[in-house]
């Protein structure tokens, strides 16, 4: 696993390489966009089906285990939907979606762990990519079974930076913490992650 990048250094994140890029090259104006904003559903699935392996992808490592990946994704499809209107195109299309994934993803993980406390095993599987080279998806596997072994805290603290490519001060702001707390969290967590990635190299 290719060490990532020094948190205190935040630059885009790069796509990976087992999921060739398809960008969704939109703006607000795109008639595609205002024809899903005014409900049409064939629009609105087209614009969603070049999101969703990302999104499911995403919501997998937010998640401890499969079994609700699909009920988030969709959460996080309708989500997209309701406020595409309010997308300005600051960002990218699939930047913007992705962030409110990863907030339905961690709204939905603090309820689960509400209402049942206990620690969840790590499963050994993660949802795949429909563009997956088969190594490159057993390597995904493998990532998504050692975040499921970091606190909460750390865990969603290097998703946000590594998948997402969020800046310290942006993570910090999503999180609602202070920037020395996000820099700790993410210097811990990917400390424990090299050391279950040597454990299992043993």
């Amino acid at each position: 696993m290719t060490s990532p990048r020094d948190p205190d250094r935040p630059e885009p994140a790069t796509e990976e390489a087992d999921v060739p890029p398809r960008p969704l090259t939109v703006e607000p104006s795109d008639p595609r966009v205002r024809a899903a904003i005014a409900g049409d559903r064939r629009a609105a699935q087209a614009l969603l089906e070049g999101l969703l392996p990302r999104v499911r992808n995403l919501a997998r490592y937010l998640l401890r285990g499969d079994g609700e990946v699909d009920d988030v994704a969709q959460l996080a499809c309708i989500e997209i939907l309701r406020g595409l209107a309010g997308w300005r195109g600051e960002a990218s299309l699939e930047s913007w979606a992705l962030r409110i994934t990863a907030r339905v993803a961690r709204r939905h993980a603090r309820r689960e762990r509400a209402h049942d406390p206990r620690q969840v095993p790590p499963e050994l599987y993660a949802v795949p990519s429909p563009d997956a080279a088969p190594d490159a998806y057993l390597e995904r596997r493998r990532l998504a079974a050692l975040l499921d072994q970091l606190p909460d805290a750390q865990r969603d603290a290097l998703v946000l930076h590594h998948v997402l490519g969020l800046s310290v001060p942006e993570i910090a702001a999503e999180l609602d913490v202070p920037q020395e707390t996000t820099r700790s969290r993410l210097r811990l967590g990917m400390k424990r992650l090299r050391e279950l990635h040597t454990e299992g190299e043993a």
